[in-house]
């Protein structure tokens, strides 16, 4: 993509296009799995998985079976509200009770597992209360089936947490899920355990005359591989940004598109003799003559260092491999294999160019990192650039 063509300002050195109509695909692919009144929501924590939770949550507010978003924080909820976000938000980490005012007010719904959190809040629906604003807190409860994270256990003793959460003045609610561990292992034994758990805590909740509207487990492991799992709602969550959960997943059910790709600026093209040390350390030392380019990119953009020596970019459909350690700012790739390349000239470090691809997988386990850690830690020096139908629609 040539810039002045983009829209882009020419003197970008970096940018992640996002392409919303892939994201759009994979949700639609992942609700081709599901029974019609299954609804989904759309997980856009950790500013939707890197990509961008406002501009992803604009273009899917009007999916048809979405029942909202889950975000992990209060804040990453605020943030959608105040971007004009009306859709239900669910928090699913644990929110302090400096938060609940908000939260209430703007109808975003909480998690809860502590019984504190349910007398908190119900203090602070009493406060919004004197300033004329009746509104409850719509709750989920958070059942630990085998995490050992958050939640309470599925257990007899503590259905009587569901009793007080339903007896608590000011309190709705609303949901009740658990979250699988080992969904995206091959063998399902774990997940199949964690699933009979929650339905038998479930039981026990309903032969006590509790109904609770909404019971929520699947995450995009389970929607792929544990259709008995799907409940009322699910979570789609990594799969919605066209990676699989594991390369243990099968394949062969849907078609995930990789929405993100990264690319940087050749910013200087030079040689160097046989001898010459690149970069930090002297770890690459020149046994020829070489033409090297440097790169504007770093550890500081969310750029893995572990790639130093060891990934590639792609520069003209060619691999480049990197030379030396990558420097907060900056890196060196090889270019002379590739005589066409020059300054000014764009580097794929994520995505495809021609008949060649670098995968947040492959860049994963070359630098040592969880493959959609590399997309979270994708740093707001970064702009993203949105695509939708063939077409810049925003850049951020």
């Amino acid at each position: 993509m040539e810039m002045k063509e983009s829209g882009i300002p020419s003197c970008q050195r970096v940018y992640a296009e996002i392409n919303l109509d892939a994201v759009r695909n994979n949700l639609s692919q992942m609700k081709s799995l599901l029974d019609q009144g299954t609804r989904m929501i759309a997980v856009i924590k950790a500013d939707g998985y890197g990509h961008g939770a406002v501009p992803i949550a604009r273009e899917l507010e009007d999916f048809e079976g979405l029942w909202g978003f889950a975000t992990a924080t209060a804040e990453e909820a605020f943030v959608l509200r105040s971007m004009g976000v009306s859709a239900p938000v669910l928090v699913l980490g644990y929110a302090f009770p400096c938060c609940y005012e908000r939260m209430i007010e703007e109808g975003v719904r909480i998690t809860v597992f502590r019984r504190d959190t349910l007398a908190e809040l119900s203090k602070a629906c009493r406060e919004l209360g004197k300033r004329g604003i009746r509104r409850k807190a719509k709750v989920h409860i958070k059942v630990d089936t085998g995490m050992n994270r958050i939640g309470i256990k599925p257990e007899e003793a503590e259905v009587s947490f569901v009793e007080q959460a339903f007896g608590t003045e000011g309190v709705e609610v609303e949901g009740i899920f658990t979250h699988f561990a080992r969904a995206d292992e091959a063998d399902k034994t774990s997940a199949g355990i964690q699933l009979s758990a929650f339905w038998e805590f479930i039981g026990l909740i309903e032969r006590k005359g509790y109904r609770i509207p909404m019971k929520h487990c699947a995450n995009s492991a389970g929607i792929m591989e544990l259709p008995q799992a799907h409940m009322d709602a699910v979570r789609a969550g990594v799969a919605m940004y066209g990676l699989w959960p594991s390369d243990e997943m099968r394949r062969d059910r849907i078609t995930l598109t990789p929405a993100m790709s990264l690319r940087g600026k050749i910013v200087y093209i030079k040689e160097i003799e046989p001898g010459e040390a690149v970069s930090y350390g002297g770890r690459f030392v020149a046994d020829k003559r070489m033409r090297i380019a440097t790169i504007p990119v770093g550890y500081a953009d969310g750029y893995p260092r572990g790639l130093s020596g060891t990934g590639h970019v792609l520069i003209c459909k060619k691999r480049a491999p990197i030379l030396g350690r990558i420097c907060m700012d900056q890196f060196m790739v090889d270019v002379t294999d590739i005589p066409e390349a020059e300054e000014g000239a764009w580097a794929t470090l994520l995505g495809r160019d021609g008949e060649e691809e670098l995968t947040m997988e492959e860049l994963g386990a070359l630098s040592g990192r969880f493959h959609y850690e590399f997309a979270c830690c994708l740093g707001k020096r970064v702009p993203r650039v949105y695509i939708k139908n063939g077409r810049i629609s925003s850049v951020w």
